[in-house]
């Protein structure tokens, strides 16, 4: 495993390529085959902080049985933890830190909406993490909405969206893991995942800087596309009116978010991604609370759309997207 990561802060640190945070030495390596034919290959999984269904934490195992899923070129994580022993069969190791080291090829790009002093003194983080294969142009780290409710308290909640340099050109990579206890703040969420886009496919139209870009530092242009694909657990069902609102019109001609499975499966009922196997957390039928979407103008490039049903690694279940070219 290469050196620890520093995490001081909840972000990998920065490697040899300039303006983005990756695993040293990885830069070229980021590199996907381009010009292979072959697909996209995207694994989004809510990992229950590496805990399995045998009540076991181990990193190492989430790596491997994604490995095993496919040569993957983004793995999307929710609930990855550092310095948390308090989290059920938990050390408080660093996972972030532990899951890049198997991944020396991909650049790590993590952020943590809980960061908290723990009562060793240390910070303490729970969120999200992308790893790609592709070079990471830019990352961006969004606070979700977190409304008083008298009824629950929940936890900040954070999106994680880098711009990839895709074969077919940038594309962006969003992942999130909503509320569950409070249907107020997933409504809120919502709306403000939903802006986000909106936000970004505003920025698209701008031109790129003029000659002297390069000497603007971290005010230089970089693009960030209508296209994306937004995943993870989004903690409401197919039949939820979020499931629906997320995919409505959005002003200002950003194309909308489809379910990926539904145009992948059209008709088809979606296969549930919790619950299969742990009982204990989940005693009721399986359901599905774990999503892909992709905007519109990626629907006729969206070749699968699989869950895994077979692992026990999370309570969750992966889900794979596979996207024509890359």
């Amino acid at each position: 495993m290469p050196a620890a990561l520093g995490f001081g802060f909840p972000f990998a640190r920065r490697g040899s390529v300039s303006g983005r945070w990756c695993m040293p030495g990885s830069a070229e390596a980021c590199y996907h085959r381009a010009g292979t034919g072959e697909p996209m290959k995207l694994i989004t999984w809510n990992v229950q902080w590496c805990r399995g269904c045998d009540g076991r934490v181990d990193p190492a195992r989430i790596v491997r049985v994604s490995r095993e899923i496919a040569e993957f070129d983004l793995l999307c994580l929710q609930e990855v933890a550092v310095n948390f022993p308090d989290l059920p069969g938990s050390a408080g190791e660093d996972q972030v830190t532990a899951i890049a080291g198997f991944l020396p090829a991909y650049s790590p790009v993590y952020g943590a909406g809980v960061d908290v002093r723990g009562s060793d003194g240390r910070r303490r983080y729970f969120g999200n993490v992308i790893l790609s294969r592709y070079p990471v142009l830019r990352a961006y780290r969004h606070f979700l909405p977190w409304p008083f409710d008298p009824a629950a308290t929940g936890m900040q909640r954070v999106a994680v969206e880098i711009v990839v340099q895709a074969p077919k050109g940038p594309l962006r990579i969003v992942t999130t893991h909503l509320e569950y206890y409070s249907g107020l703040h997933r409504v809120a969420q919502v709306e403000r995942l939903r802006e986000l886009h909106a936000e970004a496919s505003a920025r698209e139209g701008r031109a790129e800087d003029s000659d002297d870009s390069a000497r603007r530092g971290p005010m230089a242009w970089t693009p960030r596309p209508r296209s994306a694909v937004l995943v993870g657990d989004f903690n409401f069902r197919p039949d939820d009116p979020l499931h629906a609102r997320m995919q409505a019109p959005l002003a200002g001609g950003a194309p909308a978010f489809r379910d990926a499975w539904a145009v992948a499966h059209p008709g088809v009922a979606h296969a549930p991604t919790l619950g299969l196997y742990d009982k204990a957390q989940w005693p009721g039928d399986p359901f599905t609370c774990d999503f892909v979407f992709v905007t519109e103008d990626l629907g006729a490039r969206v070749e699968a759309v699989t869950v895994i049903d077979k692992t026990q690694a999370s309570d969750h279940q992966p889900v794979l997207l596979q996207l024509a070219d890359g």
